[in-house]
Order: structure tokens, then sequence, then C-alpha cells
């Protein structure tokens, strides 16, 4: 099994978003920052032998990572499937042999049913770009409605909002921590050529 180190390695040549659409918050998930959460899921033995499900996948870091790591299969959910075509391609450049099942779908109304047991990753959109406030719930309570365990990037400031939709629904945060999630500029309102937001990885488990 790689190491956390050996895994972010193995994740550095995963290619990022050819056009971005700054509506969707299309930021790539640093190799580092997946190697990461990919490497807690798995010492929590939330990877091996499960489903897992990626929502919001992009271009496949999240599903590559978790793919690396003896699941029974991943599921790459994506809406624009740009970034979907991209996240094949890269599954070539990193060369697992996991069944994948690649999915451009909506992530907040997913067309299937997932075997269980599942474990969620993924890096929703924040909603932190005008009108989009929010944008991450609608896909929390997708995971609450199939997950039994998830783990999640959130914008920094989210535990009153993220412990409390957990304890509506049917679910408990176990781990909480922070995160820098560096960004390259790619959108008209990036001043710099790259910059540092601050994040929240969240743990919860669910009632599934």
């Amino acid at each position: 099994m790689a190491t956390k180190r050996e895994l972010e390695g193995q994740l550095a040549v995963v290619a990022g978003f050819e056009d971005p659409q700054a509506a969707l918050e299309q930021y790539p998930t640093p190799p580092a920052l997946a190697a990461h959460v990919i490497h807690l899921a798995d010492l929590h033995d939330d990877i091996e032998g499960r489903t897992v499900l990626d929502l919001g996948a992009g271009t496949g870091m999240f599903t590559l990572g978790a793919a690396l790591r003896g699941p029974a299969r991943v599921i790459a959910v994506e809406l624009d499937g740009g970034p979907l075509a991209t996240a094949i391609e890269n599954r070539r450049r990193v060369g697992t042999r996991t069944p994948i099942h690649w999915l451009q779908a909506d992530a907040t109304r997913l067309p299937l049913s997932i075997p269980e047991p599942v474990t969620v990753v993924m890096n929703p959109p924040f909603g932190a770009q005008d009108g989009q406030a929010g944008a991450d719930r609608g896909f929390l309570a997708t995971v609450a409605d199939v997950a039994s365990v998830s783990y999640s990037v959130h914008n920094a400031g989210s535990k009153e909002f993220i412990e409390a939709f957990a304890a509506d629904n049917g679910g408990e945060v176990t781990h909480a921590f922070s995160a820098a999630f560096a960004v390259d500029k790619q959108f008209e309102h990036h001043d710099e050529e790259r910059s540092e937001i601050d994040t929240e990885v969240y743990r919860i488990e669910w009632n599934n």
C-alpha cells in the first residue's frame, strides 16, 4: 500500500480543468489535500472493499485517489462533460485498474441506487460565488441519503452549519480539521497568480 506521500506523487499527474467555470466553482483539488483525505479514510477502513462515491468529481482527483486504495468500485458523478472527459484521461495517467463508473449527472439528483456500504469523498462547491450561497447543501443532502460515512471539503467557518446539518439528517461529525487549499489564477476576479483558501475537512458518520 502506498504511503500518503507516495499517493500524493501518484496524484500529481492528474490534469486540472481546461476551461473552468466560475459559476460551478471549478477549482482542482490539490494532490496533497486529496492524498491526506484519502489516507485518513483508508486508516478508518472506509475505502477498501467499499463503494466510494465522488460527488462533483471534476477531473477525478478524489476518484482516482480512492481507486488506488482497493475499493470494490468508485462512482464519479460530474455535471460538466468537459472535466469528466479529462478525468477519464487522467485515469490512464494514474494507471489504476479498480472499476470506475463515470456518470455525467447532477450530484444533487442522483439517477441511480448505490451498492452499500457507501463512502462519499467530495469537494463540493463552497457557494462563494454570487447567487450560489449554500451550494454545498444539496451535495450534503445526497450524502445523507446514500452514505454511511463521508469526507468533504468546505469553506472555512462551516463548522456550525455542517454540525447542524449532520445532526438534523441522521449524521454525526467525528473528525474535523483545517486545510490550506492552493488555487492558481484562472478567473478574471483573481488578483494573484496563486493564493490559498482556508478550508475545513469533515468526516461524518450517517445512519444509512
